[in-house]
């Protein structure tokens, strides 16, 4: 499939993105290898082929799942602009 410059035009419109008019022909270009892409990933028979998270089958280690404060409060509130009393201090918003 091959996009157009008006393709290419109408596309970048709809995304928002600003394109110049003489940078169109490059943008219809890389648009038309991404289709071209993906009609060839589109002929890859799939069928019976399971979904993998990995090349190399394995499995996550597993922990227990108990609820903790994580023991780092103190380096966690050392990045707050201000801390008071072991919390976030910030400005009140709301009268």
């Amino acid at each position: 499939m091959s996009i157009d410059i008006d393709t290419a035009r109408k596309v970048a419109k709809l995304a928002r993105i600003r394109v110049e008019e003489e940078a169109l022909p490059a943008l219809a270009r890389e648009l038309s290898g991404i289709l071209t892409f993906m009609e060839q990933l589109n002929e890859v028979d799939v069928d019976g082929i399971e979904p993998m998270v990995s090349v190399t089958p394995m499995r996550l280690k597993r922990r227990q799942d108990v609820v903790t404060d994580g023991n780092l409060q103190a380096e966690v509130l050392k990045n707050a602009p201000e801390a008071r009393e072991g919390f976030f201090a910030v400005p009140k918003v709301v009268e």
